[in-house]
């Protein structure tokens, strides 16, 4: 799809309602997540984190988003791919900014460049203990991405045409903290295998553009 024919579509996001963790669940490996998700609700422990679903134009003027694949380190996101974003820190003044200031360090998008369209559905990440709170965004402009280099590995330029289509779904047999070798659903995208987190964010993104169409 031509940027311009996407963002006509895309701005009308602002009004709609969100699909919401219906869609979050029929990525995610277990259906205990809602129990574990109320459970840190409730022993308020959890950190608190934000990425940035960022769509933009390549040099063709076709629609694209960006995904980063993390460095590999001793930790439990080590070498996924997943969205620009992070913790919040002192200094943010709200999630928003953390995510537009995390993707403005992890892959070189100013702030400024960047209009954030709709705060979509948090996700509980019981691994890491982190409620994350995404966000969709665009770019009306080509970014030049710079990938930070103590935290990225790579940059994965994901078409939008590519998401939509139905082959862009799989499933994957993992093992997480909770079972061995069980089968989770997951994203194919651009030979990378997306599941957990960001793939329930993903499946959000992709309803509203569904409804959009």
């Amino acid at each position: 799809m031509q940027f311009s024919e996407f963002l006509q579509q895309i701005v009308n996001v602002k009004k709609m309602e969100l699909p919401g963790e219906e869609y979050h669940l029929r990525m995610a490996p277990i259906q205990r997540l809602l129990e574990l998700k109320r459970k840190a609700k409730e022993m308020e422990t959890a950190k608190k984190a934000a990425v940035l679903c960022l769509f933009y134009p390549n040099e063709e003027g076709e629609t694209y988003f960006i995904l980063i694949l993390r460095k590999t380190y001793k930790g439990v996101h080590s070498a996924q791919v997943g969205f620009p974003g992070g913790k919040i820190e002192e200094e943010d003044t709200s999630m928003e900014q953390t995510a537009l200031r995390e993707t403005e360090e992890e892959v070189g998008v100013p702030m400024k460049d960047v209009t954030v369209l709709k705060q979509l559905t948090e996700v509980y990440i019981p691994p890491s203990n982190f409620f994350v709170q995404p966000f969709m965004g665009i770019s009306e402009t080509t970014p030049h991405f710079v990938a930070q280099e103590d935290e990225v590995e790579a940059l994965i330029e994901v078409p939008l045409s590519e998401f939509t289509a139905e082959a862009a779904k799989v499933t994957k047999t993992v093992s997480t903290s909770y079972a061995i070798d069980i089968e989770v659903p997951a994203f194919k995208l651009q030979g990378h295998i997306v599941w957990g987190a960001t793939a329930m964010m993903l499946n959000e993104v992709r309803e509203i553009l569904k409804i959009l169409a």
